[in-house]
């Protein structure tokens, strides 16, 4: 029989190697599933971390996808510090793409570029609103946010879906379920020329820095780290538990809503029925790979879009299925986990007791 012992100390050098280790065992599994399904193990690694770094263009693209996955687990990475489980981070990205396509849609030819900023704003807002809601749920009637907030993400989609099937149809679009074009002094700046990264990559930058130092310099921060580690201690030193929900919440649905605001107004530059596209869901592996670190965030976003620009390539190269995005995703979620397991607790060996025949 086995038997989960907690250790009497945990390695620190395990705690921030294990996500290493997490990765070596995803890449050992994949090459047993690639040879499974008769692909070249070699050239399906290499689909999956060459191909996204083998060129400038290559580079920029990852970035993109890395973006709104880094702005999302930063605000993702206060709610779960804070022991508040915001498991709804897609559908606070869906709602702040609608508040920033509705901004977006209400420019014109004249319109300054002063739009840009309402846009990025809205989407704040829409992501705050929606979070907001399973706050409000949470403080008055104690409901369980993880539910809550996942079962709003389908709640925005259909938001999404009314809007595009309906007010905000592009008449133009030959009835397909879209808005129109947005106007192009409504677009995110991009960073550089013949590349699709924009200022949002820098704005994730910046919330990297703001993050560490909120979490690790303020009083506010501090406050929301003893409130997730020992809520008991949390309230004796006077720390309001209501105000470490609320403004967990907030930023989170914020940093999702800015996160969907500047991929509508940027690389999309349109609401349309597939503007959710798996973000919010997997900024919650990249939060925890990260160690729900600012600086571990980076490294952990951009592996995660690797694996996304993989599958892509996986499915138009290599003929597999897209879903493999997925299964990687969820392959590197439970080798971590299995990872955690085995630095917190050992494994002990046990005979089972049998009573003696009588």
């Amino acid at each position: 029989m086995l038997k989960l012992t907690p250790r009497a100390e945990v390695s620190r050098f395990w705690t921030f190697a294990s996500p290493v280790l997490a990765l070596l065992v995803t890449v050992i599994i994949g090459v047993i599933l690639f040879a499974a399904l008769g692909k070249d193990p070699v050239r399906g690694l290499q689909v999956f971390f060459w191909e996204p770094i083998k060129s400038s263009y290559a580079l920029g693209e990852l970035m993109v996808k890395a973006t709104p996955l880094l702005i999302i687990a930063l605000g993702l990475a206060v709610c779960f510090r804070s022991n508040v489980w915001n498991i709804g981070a897609e559908g606070q990205f869906v709602m702040g793409a609608v508040f920033a396509g509705g901004v977006a849609l209400l420019a014109d030819k004249d319109t300054g570029r002063w739009i840009v900023l309402a846009v990025m704003l809205a989407g704040v807002v829409g992501g705050m609103v929606w979070a907001g809601i399973t706050a409000l749920l949470r403080d008055r009637f104690n409901a369980n946010e993880i539910l809550v907030s996942l079962m709003l993400v389908y709640v925005a989609d259909m938001v999404l879906s009314y809007m595009v099937f309906g007010p905000w149809k592009d008449p133009q679009g030959y009835n397909f379920p879209q808005s129109k074009t947005f106007e192009a002094v409504t677009k995110i700046p991009k960073i550089m020329d013949g590349s699709r990264m924009t200022i949002g990559l820098l704005l994730g930058l910046a919330g990297v820095g703001l993050l560490w130092v909120f979490l690790f310099r303020t009083r506010a921060g501090f406050a929301q780290l003893v409130g997730g580690l020992a809520p008991a201690a949390a309230r004796y030193a006077g720390f309001s538990s209501r105000r470490a929900l609320w403004t967990a919440l907030l930023v989170s649905g914020g940093a999702a809503g800015l996160a969907g605001a500047l991929e509508v107004a940027g690389p999309i530059g349109q609401l349309t029925p597939y503007v959710p596209a798996g973000y919010g869901f997997a900024a919650i592996i990249v939060a925890f790979v990260g160690r729900l670190h600012p600086v571990g965030i980076v490294f952990s976003a951009v592996l995660m879009s690797m694996f996304y620009i993989g599958g892509e390539l996986a499915q138009s190269r290599l003929g597999l299925p897209k879903s493999l995005t997925g299964v990687f995703q969820g392959l590197l979620l439970f080798s971590l986990l299995a990872c955690d397991t085995l630095i917190a607790y050992k494994v002990s060996f046990y005979k089972a007791f049998r009573p003696a025949a009588q």
